[in-house]
């Protein structure tokens, strides 16, 4: 019986800008430090305060282009006009590994990712308590002009009618009762039964642990 590991689980989180997935995504890293951070690739350019190779590998069109070309991305889309990819030299280095990986994508490149890995994925949406809180939100934010405002929201409902692509759907009015159920995903999806199959077979044939 072979005493690997098993192979790594890769999370994505969803939802509209302003959802507040990004503060979720935070807190469950804090408190699971194994979760690697899937580091995108994009086109648009830096933020005040976002660092090359930290939040985004910030590329050119050019080669972003010339990334896919080469096959490279295990995922990618445009959003909000700019290109968005992830490098799947990434993903499998951190499946083969047997180690987590946290997705902060659309429902674009989580669909692109669950077919190419359907048994590694867990797809998990962060759903606004509504559309007018959370147009509060993005003007509580002061950094996008109305007419920018008023394209998200647009979007936002598009991704909204993708729900039903998602496993988990999650609403995001109260932090700590959302981050609560965002950890209970987690850590239910790392004990699936195909996860955790080895294990059990490892008891059945007298063995007391396996090494991992």
């Amino acid at each position: 019986m072979s005493s690997e590991p098993p192979r790594g689980l890769l999370m994505i989180v969803s939802s509209p800008s302003g959802a507040g997935k990004t503060t979720l995504c935070n807190k469950l890293r804090a408190e699971f430090p194994k979760i690697g951070f899937s580091v995108s690739y994009t086109t648009r350019p830096p933020r005040a305060g976002e660092t090359d190779g930290v939040e985004y590998n910030f590329v050119s069109n050019d080669r972003f282009q010339e990334m896919i070309a080469a096959d490279e991305f295990a995922e990618y889309a445009m959003v909000h006009g700019n290109m968005y990819g992830t490098a799947a030299s990434q993903v499998q280095s951190a499946l083969d590994a047997g180690d987590d990986l946290l997705f902060d994508i659309d429902f674009q490149g989580g669909r692109q990712l669950r077919s190419r890995f359907p048994k590694s994925v867990v797809l998990v949406f962060i759903l606004p308590p509504s559309l007018r809180e959370l147009e509060q939100r993005l003007r509580s934010r002061a950094t996008d002009a109305d007419e920018v405002i008023a394209q998200r929201l647009k979007v936002a409902r598009s991704e909204l009618a993708h729900y039903d692509e998602y496993d988990y759907l999650i609403m995001n009015r109260e932090l700590e009762l959302a981050y609560d159920t965002l950890r209970a995903v987690y850590v239910s999806a790392l004990h699936r039964q195909h996860r955790q199959a080895q294990i059990a077979r490892a008891i059945i044939d007298g063995q007391e642990a396996l090494p991992w």
